[in-house]
């Protein structure tokens, strides 16, 4: 007799929500690297979003003060003068808005500018640096901070129409500097920004200066511990905040930590509020220079 193979019992079959996940490896990688793409996405549309309203603002200012030929020859002329200064485009455009323009018919737009001499950076012990290249001394900074407090793991956020931006950072994931690309919330960094003095959270997880969401994009990114430092000009202006981020609890620094970590902070706001008063401006003079140049 031939013996027929019994029915699978319900228990034996696969249920619809089995059905429904990943049949191999390669389709989870595969939703994982979706995933990371939509959230890269997300993240380049808040920064053009929060961008935007700036640069619209410019192009419109320089369209009508050069009589250019529309927005997109705007855009241009900004494209190229950030470049050859390498500042940020969106930092260039708000200046353009909030700087009165030069006299009409005027071939220089600052032929009155006082000169300030490059602020003196050896606190940040890296020998010498190019004082015009923003990217070059805040990297510098950071890694004296992080030299400082002890860990690798680290970030500088510049305040920027009341709002703390990502401008540099070492050792986070992805998903902690998309999460804070633009701060303006109760966090550490935003506290000490506001308050003018260095900020220590000892432990992330019993924190109460966390909501859910913030504290869980921390921990997710391996900082149980942070501390942030002011970044304060010779007027006692904040210009920023540098923030070290741990793998452990903090105990705390030392005096002789928190006073060289003083000296770091307060030796950077001095060197932003330069940066903005001369690199930015002469930014501003050489655009004026390529808008007249392109109007001949």
């Amino acid at each position: 007799m031939t013996n027929i193979p019994s029915a699978p019992q319900p228990e034996d079959q696969p249920s619809p929500q089995d059905r429904d996940l990943p049949s191999s490896k390669g389709e989870t990688e595969e939703l994982r690297a979706t995933a990371e793409q939509l959230r890269e996405q997300v993240s380049e549309l808040e920064v053009q979003a929060r961008a935007r309203p700036r640069i619209a603002m410019a192009e419109g200012v320089l369209v009508e003060r050069y009589r250019l030929a529309d927005a997109e020859a705007a855009f241009t002329l900004l494209r190229q003068a950030s470049q050859r200064a390498n500042i940020k485009l969106h930092q260039l455009a708000a200046a353009v808005a909030r700087t009165p323009g030069p006299a009409p018919g005027a071939k220089a737009w600052f032929s009155r500018r006082e000169q300030h001499p490059v602020p003196d950076l050896t606190a940040l012990e890296a020998g010498t640096l190019n004082a015009t290249n923003q990217g070059e001394v805040l990297g510098a900074a950071l890694h004296r901070v992080l030299t400082v407090t002890g860990t690798d793991m680290g970030n500088v956020q510049l305040l920027e129409d009341g709002v703390l931006r990502m401008a540099k950072h070492a050792g986070l994931p992805r998903h902690f500097t998309d999460f804070f690309a633009f701060v303006d919330g109760n966090t550490s960094c935003a506290r000490a920004a506001a308050a003018s003095h260095q900020v220590t959270v000892k432990d992330v997880a019993s924190s109460a200066g966390f909501d859910d969401e913030t504290r869980r994009v921390i921990l997710m990114a391996g900082s149980r511990a942070c501390h942030s430092v002011p970044l304060v000009d010779d007027q006692d202006t904040v210009h920023g905040v540098i923030s070290s981020h741990h793998a452990r609890p903090l105990i705390g620094f030392t005096q002789a930590q928190l006073q060289t970590l003083h000296t770091t902070g307060r030796a950077l706001g001095i060197w932003i509020k330069w940066h903005q008063h001369t690199v930015l401006v002469d930014a501003l003079e050489d655009l004026h220079q390529l808008a007249l140049a392109a109007d001949q």
